[in-house]
């Protein structure tokens, strides 16, 4: 039976274990820290909150578990970290532009496309967290961001104003999301169209729903 994420959503380390702090330079502070979250990324993405073990995050960034809670306090928190670096990441790859938003879909599809990490973690997130846990700030700012700038194209009238930006913004990014995020009976056709034709059909979709 698999563990459950009430058991082990929390796996923090015995006080005595995690005395004091890292003596180590500025650069290989944040040298560590980088490649905790680089591991994190793969072994949330593959095995969930739940099914993560900090252990073998350790031996992937060839640190210890004391630095993982020295740096993030608890496993949740360094799931934090990681689904933060991934948003960041995306952000600074896809960066939305209202006046053009079927090109930005094609960006996001070419994102989730080399990162498939990315949906990977937002479905455990979904699946493992739910409505229980707080909302992590920087992911919530970057949706508000996003609203927002839809909402001034609205007001520009380069996008329709009869329609909520959520909606705008929603239909965006999950028509971005398609290919991606198919079910595994219909992931064996996906293959028989090329990257390109995926992501131009993303782009024309965008395009055509955008008509209203």
């Amino acid at each position: 039976m698999p563990p459950t994420l009430a058991s082990t959503r929390y796996e923090r380390m015995d006080p005595t274990t995690a005395r004091g702090r890292s003596n180590m330079p500025p650069g290989d502070s944040e040298a560590t820290r980088k490649r905790l979250i680089d591991a994190a990324i793969q072994e949330f993405s593959a095995y969930g909150i739940a099914g993560a073990r900090v252990d073998r995050i350790a031996a992937a960034s060839k640190s210890n578990k004391a630095q993982i809670y020295h740096y993030f306090g608890s496993k949740d928190g360094l799931f934090d970290a990681a689904f933060d670096s991934l948003v960041v990441a995306a952000v600074e790859d896809a960066p939305i532009d209202p006046n053009d938003l079927p090109e930005y879909a094609g960006r996001l599809f070419d994102g989730y496309e080399d990162h498939p990490e990315i949906l990977r973690l937002a479905t455990w997130y979904r699946l493992e967290r739910g409505d229980s846990a707080t909302p992590i700030e920087a992911v919530t700012k970057n949706i508000q961001d996003k609203l927002d700038a839809v909402a001034r194209a609205q007001e520009d009238g380069t996008l329709p104003r009869s329609v909520d930006p959520v909606v705008i913004l929603g239909l965006v990014i999950h028509l971005a999301q398609i290919w991606s995020a198919a079910s595994p009976e219909f992931a064996p056709f996906v293959p028989k169209l090329s990257r390109a034709d995926r992501r131009t059909a993303v782009v024309d979709a965008v395009r055509r729903v955008l008509a209203f």
